[in-house]
């Protein structure tokens, strides 16, 4: 089972930044030196994939965020936020969100 609370998400920039710093705790030589087949195997050994299908992706779609848009905050409401500490930007999102759709709720189906 994953615990939330202890997932960490990284750009693309940051995870070469980490390996640079010699942080990355992935044995590349290793995962490099693995057949397919091994490579097969430990995928399919792996507790994480036992309840995925081998054909998850013939009917997967591709799904993207909403668009991201700039907008000015006070600075005092960012810093409570921040003070939260990483992902602050994410829960001023769902703060919000919650916030819209509890008032769409109040409004009833077909209102603006």
């Amino acid at each position: 089972m994953t615990d939330d609370n202890h997932i960490r998400r990284y750009s693309m920039l940051g995870l070469y930044e980490k390996r640079a710093r010699g942080e990355s705790r992935t044995d590349d030589t290793y995962i490099r030196s693995l057949t397919e087949a091994e490579l097969e195997r430990s995928i399919a050994d792996d507790p994480d994939w036992k309840d995925i299908p081998p054909d998850w992706h013939d009917n997967a779609t591709v799904v993207r965020a909403p668009a991201k848009t700039l907008i000015p905050i006070d600075e005092d409401i960012v810093e409570w936020f921040r003070a939260s500490g990483p992902g602050y930007q994410t829960w001023m999102n769902a703060v919000l969100r919650a916030y819209v759709m509890e008032q769409k709720r109040k409004q009833g189906p077909g209102k603006p």
